[in-house]
Order: C-alpha cells, then structure tokens, then sequence
C-alpha cells in the first residue's frame, strides 16, 4: 500500500507504516504525528518541489532497512546538434554542422528537518539527500560532405564539425537538521544506524565534438576534409549538504 498526501500540512495520532510499504509528500512538506512506525524496509518519499521538508514526531520507531529519501532529480542530456549539409552539386563546400545544447544542470536535494521527542531505533535509517548529477552535454554536429570537383573547378571541402555541449553543473546536497529531546546517544547513531546521504550530484560530461565532412574528389584538385569539433568542457560537482544535530 502507498500513502500520498494532498494537504499543506499533515495531523496524525499515528502513522505506522507496514513492512515495504511508501508513504509519499506531495503537495505537503509538513507531516505532524504523535507516534511514527516505519516497519522494516518501509520508505518515507519526499516533496522534491519544496526546498526544505519537515517531520514531528512524539515518538519514531524504526525497523530494519528503512528509508527517507529526498534525492534530487538529475539533468538530462544536452541535445545533438544537427549534421551539416552535404553537397550534392559539385565544386562546393559543406556546411559546418551545429553547436550541441549543453546538459542540464542537476536538481539541488530538499532539505529536511526531522524533530523528534523519543525514537526508537530497531534497525538502520538511510536518509538520502543526494544532489541530482548533471547531464552530459549533447555531441557536436557532424559537418557536411564537400561536392565532387569537375574538370573546371576544385572539389568542396569538408564542413567542420561542431563544438560538444558543455556538461550540466551538479546539483548540491540537501541539508539534514535533527532534534530529539530525550535522545542522548545521536551522535553515536550516525554513520551507523542513523545514515545520511547528502552529496552532491556529480557535474556531466562533456558532448564529443563533431566529425569533420569528407573531403570532395576531383579529376583537377580534391577538397579538404572539415575539422573535428572541440569536445564540450565537464562540469562542477554540486556540493555536499550539511547535518546539523540540534541540542535542545
């Protein structure tokens, strides 16, 4: 069974999530509970539209293998660019290929506060608040093929081919703020039943510049072939978000 929510704000006595079951923030980022179950392998969903989400709880217990994820979209692919024309009719050159589009940059990952008055821990919590990675610039238009060369005039060069697109900028890990009132022991949880995931999302690639058009044959003077275009340059990581353990 899936849970999806449709309010601003979320008010429960108690939420108890059965083994693999998914609970998902739509148009909410605030869920209010008196007693938060999250049996094992069970996942808690995000609002990716909201910058930051919140979770207040009395008191959480957690199974085995549960998660609350937030991790951010990545960007897609720059588009190719276009072939150059070749040329059919003789003694001309062709045409230099286009520009590939760059890729898109990577989501930044919502941020989430989680507060708490008691939890329970039977297991292990992966909070994921990875940075979407971003995509690859698309690979640069190849240029057209030269016309052939007659017995008056030289044959068409090659077109040259066009630069790749420069690779999406990661987007940055979303930031993890908790406070437990009654919990003395946080600091040991984390990294070991409490893990956060909040990188962030590698920078794309760059697009391979286009190939260079062939070269026109001619019985008097062949054409040059077109020149290969420059690949597009990589992108930055996005940064890595920060976990802040609120004292109360």
């Amino acid at each position: 069974m899936t849970y999806e929510t449709s309010q601003a704000q979320v008010r429960l006595s108690k939420l108890e999530l059965k083994p693999n079951e998914k609970f998902r923030f739509t148009q909410t980022d605030i869920l209010v509970v008196d007693t938060l179950i999250m049996n094992d392998s069970s996942s808690i969903f995000l609002n990716l539209d909201k910058e930051e989400n919140f979770i207040h709880a009395k008191k959480m217990v957690v199974g085995k293998n549960c998660t609350i994820t937030g991790h951010a979209k990545n960007g897609k692919k720059g588009k190719t660019g276009e072939e150059g024309l070749s040329q059919r009719a003789p003694c001309r050159h062709g045409l230099p290929g286009k520009t590939a589009a760059a890729g898109e940059q990577g989501m930044n990952a919502t941020a989430l506060s989680l507060y708490l008055e008691d939890m329970q821990m039977n297991g292990v919590l992966i909070v994921n608040l990875n940075g979407g990675d971003g995509g690859a610039g698309g690979k640069g238009g190849k240029g057209g093929d030269g016309g052939s060369g007659t017995r008056v005039c030289s044959a068409g060069n090659g077109g040259d081919g066009a630069n790749g697109g420069n690779g999406g900028n990661g987007g940055n890990g979303g930031t993890f703020n908790i406070s437990c009132k009654n919990c003395n022991n946080i600091h040991l949880l984390m990294g070991h039943q409490l893990i956060v995931k909040n990188y962030g999302g590698f920078g794309g690639v760059g697009g391979e510049g286009g190939l260079g058009g062939q070269a026109g044959l001619g019985p008097l003077v062949d054409g040059k072939n077109g020149k290969r275009g420059n690949d597009g340059q990589p992108a930055s990581d996005g940064k890595v978000g920060m976990v802040n353990i609120i004292r109360n």
